[in-house]
């Protein structure tokens, strides 16, 4: 069964630099817009909803921290209850676009720092968990794969789809290489092609440690903000089909 390949969009404040994003749909199954916190804005979301829905493309809410100037990426001591509040106010705002035009919200995926904050702290993977399935637990929770947050979803009810990453580096123990790292990103075609096999073929990915690990994921991100995201995003379908 083909993976579910994802997609960061509307992650601009410009709504004509989106050129990518539109291009991008053709190759992806899910995306995840950004809803104003970390990048975004009214205009953008609602285009955004509407291409998507447009192109049979699933939609999901990709909810950050209040970080426009940092795009979200930048480590925050916010309260368990902030974390829950931002979030259900992020998935809101996207679920109205998505119904005006009457679509239907896929999925949440947090963003950025968020993300990666919470993939393994207890107190914040559970305020996660808790806005998703409070607001409608039909909802997939995209998280990072083996992540203490994918238990607590699971155990919570949510139906989860562990991720991986098409265009980031791994540690030895399956967690993100920080982005202030000079080695975070995978910057070729060639590199990419051989990490993404690896996740499709044997579920597994070499970590800049050069060790190979276990991964199990039913979703695989492409960052939109990327400068190969299209180009990337062409080969992994044609991987994917």
């Amino acid at each position: 069964m083909p993976f579910d390949i994802n997609c960061d969009m509307g992650e601009s404040t410009d709504a004509f630099r989106l050129d990518n994003d539109d291009a991008i749909l053709d190759y992806v199954t899910s995306i995840n817009i950004a809803c104003g916190y970390h990048a975004g804005n009214h205009t953008i979301m609602h285009r955004t909803v509407r291409n998507a829905i447009r192109k049979n493309v699933h939609i999901g809410a990709h909810p950050g921290y209040p970080d426009v100037e940092g795009f979200g990426r930048r480590n925050r001591d916010f309260s368990a209850q902030e974390i829950y509040n931002m979030v259900v106010y992020q998935i809101g705002a996207l679920q109205a676009f998505v119904t005006v035009e009457n679509g239907t919200l896929h999925h949440v995926k947090p963003h950025g720092a968020l993300y990666n904050q919470s993939a393994n702290d207890l107190e914040k993977a559970t305020a996660i968990v808790k806005a998703v399935y409070d607001v409608n637990p039909a909802y997939i929770l995209y998280c990072l794969s083996g992540s203490k947050m994918a238990t607590i979803a699971k155990e919570q009810g949510l139906l989860v789809y562990e991720e991986a990453f098409s265009d980031r580096n791994y540690n030895d123990d399956g967690t993100l290489v920080s982005r202030l790292e000079p080695n975070a990103l995978i910057h070729t075609e060639a590199e990419m092609l051989v990490h993404v096999k690896g996740i499709f073929t044997t579920n597994e990915v070499m970590s800049v440690q050069q060790k190979k690990i276990k991964i199990s994921a039913q979703t695989l991100c492409i960052h939109g903000d990327g400068p190969h995201a299209l180009a990337f995003a062409k080969k992994i379908y044609e991987l994917n089909r």
